[in-house]
Parts: structure tokens; sequence; C-alpha cells
């Protein structure tokens, strides 16, 4: 594995601010399951995630795009109605 450094994500994103807001986004998305555009060799997705921008394959449109929830999240069995909260005890 080649170590990736701030700098050469740098020469892609030249606002280090920025860069960790992408950073954050991508590592997030391939932590939830997106597929990694380089070779994870069994890297962490933060390390994918800076590879990614290293390689100028992940850019600061990312943080335009609007993230949806896995349909996993989305279809939770509901909380049976004994361990609800009890509303009105007198």
């Amino acid at each position: 594995m080649a170590r990736v450094t701030v700098e050469d994500c740098l020469k892609n994103i030249d606002n280090i601010f920025e860069m960790v807001l992408v950073a954050a986004k991508r590592a997030r998305r391939v932590a939830h399951g997106a597929e990694p555009m380089v070779d994870p060799e069994n890297d962490k997705p933060t390390i994918i995630a800076l590879r990614e921008i290293a390689e100028g394959l992940v850019t600061p449109a990312i943080l335009e795009e609007i993230d949806i929830p896995p349909v996993e999240e989305l279809l939770q069995p509901e909380l049976p109605q004994d361990i609800l909260p009890v509303r009105g005890i007198s």
C-alpha cells in the first residue's frame, strides 16, 4: 500500500477544511457499503477516501449530493407497544 498524505490530497482540493469534509463524507459512504473506487487493500474507509481524493476520483462536488439512507434503515420494525414511553401517567 502506498502511503497517502494530506499533501497528496491538497493537490486536488486546495482547502484543507473542504478536503476534510469531502473525506469524511466519502468515508461514511464507503463505511455504509459504497463501492470503493480504488483497490481497498484492507484499508479502513478513511484511508480509502483519502486515496480516492489523492487520485482525483472524489471532488468537492460530493458535498452537494444528498445522501439517501439505506432501505434497511427505512424499514426498521416498529417497537413493541410495551416498551414505548407512556404519556399521561397519573
